[in-house]
């Protein structure tokens, strides 16, 4: 049983941590976005190859440029933060080289958990005198409502695009039909005019 658990947790960490790393050029700076749930726990743990003169600078924010977190001068360390509602958040690295010395690029590694997979388990077992088994039904189940809420985040979007997808196909065919009306007058204005023009010229009777 206790297999399968740790199975099912494999499996849905996979969807709650995301990794990436990418190169920083020197005097430059990357921002990374992505779109969060409200009240969601969110851990990160980043590292910055050192290059002596060089500094790096990492700042988090919302939307209205709000921050959430933020250091200077970093090479290796973790930040978290609860979103207070659902946004886009993004978290910059900039890089800063003095005139005088010719800039490398560096190398940054991102970590980020979400919700359950942040949580500290293992202190929260030891606080409450769980047994393994129950702290990793306890982690299961948090993990699993963290999926079954990002399915209904998914299909409200869904259904948002839809919506917007038959509204914009509504106008599609009025358009298209006012356009045929239009076509049809300025065809019949057109036979109108014609005729009444050669009948002025007495080219048809």
């Amino acid at each position: 049983m206790l297999y399968i658990c740790r199975t099912f947790l494999v499996i849905i960490c996979i969807l709650e941590v995301n990794s990436i790393m990418f190169h920083l050029n020197p005097n430059s700076q990357k921002c990374l976005k992505e779109e969060l749930r409200k009240e969601e726990l969110i851990l990160g743990e980043f590292e910055v190859s050192s290059v002596p003169g060089q500094k790096v600078d990492y700042v988090v924010r919302d939307s209205k440029q709000d921050i959430l977190a933020q250091n200077k001068d970093i090479t290796k360390g973790k930040f978290t933060f609860v979103t207070e509602t659902q946004d886009v958040y993004e978290i910059c690295f900039k890089s800063t080289v003095p005139p005088h010395q010719r800039g490398v690029p560096h190398e940054v590694s991102l970590v980020t958990k979400r919700d359950a997979e942040a949580r500290r388990y293992e202190t929260m077992g030891e606080a409450n005198k769980l047994k393994p088994m129950e702290v990793e039904l306890k982690k299961l189940e948090e993990l699993s409502g963290s999926i079954v809420q990002d399915f209904e985040q998914m299909r409200e979007r869904e259904e948002a695009m839809r919506d917007t997808n038959e509204s914009t196909n509504n106008r599609v065919l009025y358009l298209s039909l006012f356009s045929m009306c239009c076509l049809l007058g300025l065809s019949v204005w057109q036979v109108l005019y014609l005729r009444k023009f050669f009948k002025s010229r007495k080219l048809i009777e």
